[in-house]
């Protein structure tokens, strides 16, 4: 596994931190925190590239420290700073260490390492709420870029008759098997990979991840979906909608219910 870098914003806005998180994931930044006007971001450090964080600050008239963080000390990084979020009434999500959460239909325990996904960023709590919209009961479902799980765990609690989950992370591999394993979850098949299994039918897909990835999978994601299915997408931004929109048209993707939180919107097609 080894070490993760480190790289913090201070005195940056909220609209900063959303466009600075989408900048940083479409460059390989897979674990965020936000805390008022400070981002925190890692990345495995052999993959960090400094100039490129460097012409990314400067877009978006920003400064950055940076450090190392070793790989056993990430757990007590992420407990001294990891809150539960409530989605409603329907999803809680917690730590192993955080007291059960109360009044919610679910509640899932999620302990991330270095993986994105744990409901604090607006892109995660929307497709929380949107699966809330759809029934997952006996259907296959597909979590593309499953991170920590949390999206492929609700699924299986929404009584899904079989998922799959795939990503190309080490990490987010690792801690997916953990959190699987806490959750009792039994329909969950983890795949690592960096693209989409071939032949595969699902019922509903669910892609939390960015931009580029989505637009890349997009005809190969649509060739998955059963007729009818559900396609659930975010990691976007609401600028990103128009170069989307125009894909999914051009596949006779219907859009269906759209969200937005933040600068951050979630999008549900049929097909």
């Amino acid at each position: 596994m080894g070490n993760h870098t480190l790289i913090e914003f201070q005195n940056i806005s909220a609209e900063q931190a959303e466009l600075l998180i989408a900048g940083l994931s479409n460059i390989g930044f897979d674990g965020f925190e936000e805390a008022g006007e400070t981002l925190r971001a890692f990345i495995a450090s052999e993959d960090f590239d400094s100039s490129a964080v460097k012409e990314l600050a400067d877009n978006y008239d920003c400064s950055f420290t940076q450090s190392v963080v070793e790989e056993t000390n990430w757990n007590a990084v992420w407990e001294s700073n990891f809150q539960p979020v409530v989605v409603e009434d329907f999803v809680g999500i917690r730590a192993g260490f955080h007291e059960p959460v109360e009044g919610v239909e679910h509640e899932l325990i999620i302990t991330p390492k270095m993986s994105f996904g744990t409901g604090h960023h607006a892109t995660t709590y929307m497709m929380i709420q949107q699966m809330r919209q759809i029934d997952f009961a006996d259907k296959t479902v597909l979590d593309f870029g499953t991170g920590t799980a949390v999206l492929a765990i609700l699924a299986e609690k929404m009584r899904a008759s079989i998922i799959t989950a795939i990503d190309n992370d080490d990490w987010s591999i690792e801690n997916s098997i953990e959190n699987i394993e806490r959750n009792h979850c039994k329909k969950i098949q983890l795949i690592k990979s960096n693209s989409i299994i071939p032949n595969g039918n699902f019922d509903i897909i669910l892609a939390n991840i960015n931009k580029n990835v989505i637009l890349e999978s997009l005809p190969d994601l649509k060739n998955q979906l059963l007729p009818g299915g559900v396609l659930l997408l975010s990691g976007l931004l609401q600028e990103d909608k128009t170069d989307i929109l125009t894909v999914t048209n051009n596949l006779f993707l219907q859009l269906i219910d759209k969200q937005e939180r933040n600068s951050w919107i979630c999008l549900q097609f049929q097909h």
